[in-house]
């Protein structure tokens, strides 16, 4: 079964919008500028939420987002009250502050103080410097430059990857071990890590391996 896609769902900001007419740039209103127009969703309440979730929510089956409601339910299963910092919305993304991360609970250089959250990007990327102390932590892992990324054994258990935190504000949010791999790769005897550089990028970019971690509210 193979998939096909003519473009991304849009849900960052119209700064960011390539719609085109005839070679010409012709932009468009995102959904959520769209569902305002529309009173679909009440102006006071401009907000989405996405729960992505991975293969270790085993009674879940797709991803949810809501727009207009954060869902107070999906707040009270987590345990955990709404974590709120300031978006940096100057550039088009989600960009939040972003100071810290940690491995087994030692602080590790980021190389940024920003990252953005994007649900269109399937990896977290971050700077090479902590991309390095991440995989030194992983037995067996390697960098391949034929999947140009970081690899690690197929067989490696849960419980032999580390503890992998980044910060949103002062908060640090843990990455569920099983996240840190993606997909397998050399045959099936590789993981392809969930964590990869972002190159030279300014800043680190939260993507899936992140936010299937946490039920995110984009207001």
């Amino acid at each position: 079964m193979s998939n096909t896609g003519d473009g991304l769902f849009g849900l960052a900001f119209s700064k960011l919008n390539t719609v085109q007419d005839g070679g010409k740039a012709d932009p468009q209103a995102t959904p959520v500028e769209n569902m305002m127009k529309q009173d679909d969703i009440p102006k006071e309440a401009a907000l989405f939420t996405s729960a992505l979730y991975s293969f270790l929510d085993a009674a879940a089956t797709t991803e949810i987002y809501t727009f207009g409601f954060i869902d107070q339910e999906m707040i009270k299963k987590s345990g955990e009250e709404i974590h709120w910092v300031d978006v940096d919305k100057s550039d088009g993304f989600w960009a939040v502050p972003s100071e810290s991360a940690s491995m087994n609970g030692v602080s590790i250089p980021t190389g940024s103080t920003t990252a953005i959250c994007d649900t269109g990007t399937t990896l977290l990327l971050m700077d090479d410097t902590a991309v390095d102390y991440l995989y030194k932590e992983i037995p067996g892992a390697t960098y391949d430059w034929f999947n140009q990324g970081w690899i690690f054994p197929i067989d490696t258990a849960a419980d032999d990857l580390p503890e992998f935190k980044v910060a949103i504000g002062k908060k640090e949010f843990l990455i569920q071990k099983e996240d840190l791999a993606f997909a397998p790769t050399d045959d099936g005897l590789n993981w392809y890590g969930g964590v990869q550089s972002r190159g030279s990028l300014p800043f680190n970019i939260y993507g899936d391996t992140f936010l299937k971690s946490v039920y995110a509210v984009s207001p």
